[in-house]
């Protein structure tokens, strides 16, 4: 007797009609933090050198949360990957970070994604969009064999940039997340507001469009009621978890004036500790942005598996994750539970 075939997995546009989408970002900094990348160069040949680290990343965010598993491909377009000397892992380190994501996406109800993003050589000449259109293509067809359920697009500056991925992916036959990043000044490096840069991307067929990375909640959702009073469709919002502020919007921008000892005089991008967004300030944002009606919602470069996890049940989720969720109650000397010592709870007080 012929086995009946395995259900299908409603898809990202299915999924955004029933309701929010969680995506954790990240990787490169919290593999940083663990000491198998390296700050500054941001390549992820861990994927080639120790790929059980990637899956397994993977899977602390699909079990704090995510609903989608994204490829570890950030970065490794051409250009990025000719700057630091490995150009001939491109290809091979591309195909196995598809590989990883797509085994770890089959173990639960994940979706698979693939990614692409800012290539920094983008200058708005023919030989610009030339070079960038062929990164696009050679990295999205490598998506398109893994199978992928869609692709992102982000981190981008340029509008125009944004739109070449966009038209890539959707030549491809693939739904397309696209994300822009505002650094200080509020607009695209051509000059486009967030929100028309994000109506053009709408408007050409992307069918989830926002804002990704630089900026952290509180410098963030100002710009989200604008791009959602501007946009019909979808929209997207992965902060960094980092306290940016008015006077200093990104994290790039960010500056500690207790410390003088930093990495040529900035926190970024490895003393950022101390502007570390707090789990329940992640919380707070993700419920301020749904309530905008932004329906695509994670956390981008600083991002751990308990700010997914925070941003999950913010959302009304529990994912496997939450069994662990905190209860103070229980604290030995600061908790409420009556099963607790008398005498503990009184040195509490002193505490």
């Amino acid at each position: 007797m012929a086995q009946d075939a395995a259900p299908t997995k409603p898809g990202l546009l299915e999924r955004l009609e029933r309701g929010p989408v969680i995506c954790a970002e990240g990787y490169l900094f919290e593999l940083e933090r663990r000491g198998y990348l390296q700050a500054g160069a941001f390549v992820p040949e861990i994927v080639l050198e120790q790929p059980e680290l990637v899956a397994q990343l993977h899977r602390e965010f699909v079990h704090a949360g995510s609903d989608v598993v994204e490829a570890f491909t950030y970065y490794l377009h051409r250009e990025k990957m000719r700057i630091v000397g490995k150009e001939h892992l491109l290809e091979a380190i591309n195909r196995k970070a598809l590989e990883v994501a797509k085994e770890v996406a089959a173990e639960s109800d994940a979706l698979f994604a693939g990614d692409i993003c800012n290539t920094n050589v983008f200058a708005g000449d023919t030989e610009s969009r030339a070079a960038v259109r062929a990164m696009f293509e050679e990295q999205v067809e490598w998506a398109v064999a893994a199978g992928v359920d869609f692709v992102i697009a982000e981190t981008f500056s340029w509008g125009e940039e944004a739109l070449i991925a966009l038209e890539v992916i959707k030549d491809a036959g693939l739904p397309a997340v696209v994300t822009l990043a505002i650094h200080q000044e509020p607009e695209t490096r051509e000059g486009w507001t967030p929100e028309e840069a994000c109506k053009r991307l709408a408007d050409r067929g992307a069918d989830v469009v926002g804002l990704n990375c630089i900026r952290g909640p509180r410098t963030m959702l100002p710009l989200l009621r604008a791009i959602r009073e501007a946009v019909d469709g979808h929209v997207a919002a992965l902060p960094v978890p980092y306290r940016t502020h008015e006077g200093e919007p990104s994290f790039q921008s960010l500056r500690d004036p207790d410390y003088d000892g930093l990495p040529e005089g900035r926190p970024f991008p490895t003393a950022l500790d101390p502007f570390t967004c707090n789990r329940y300030e992640l919380a707070d944002f993700a419920r301020a942005a749904y309530d905008l009606g932004v329906g695509y919602l994670g956390v981008c470069c600083g991002a751990a598996p308990h700010h997914i996890r925070s941003v999950a049940e913010a959302l009304g989720r529990t994912p496997p994750a939450s069994r662990y969720s905190a209860d103070m109650s229980k604290h030995a000397f600061l908790g409420s539970d009556e099963r607790l010592k008398r005498e503990n709870r009184e040195y509490a007080e002193k505490l």
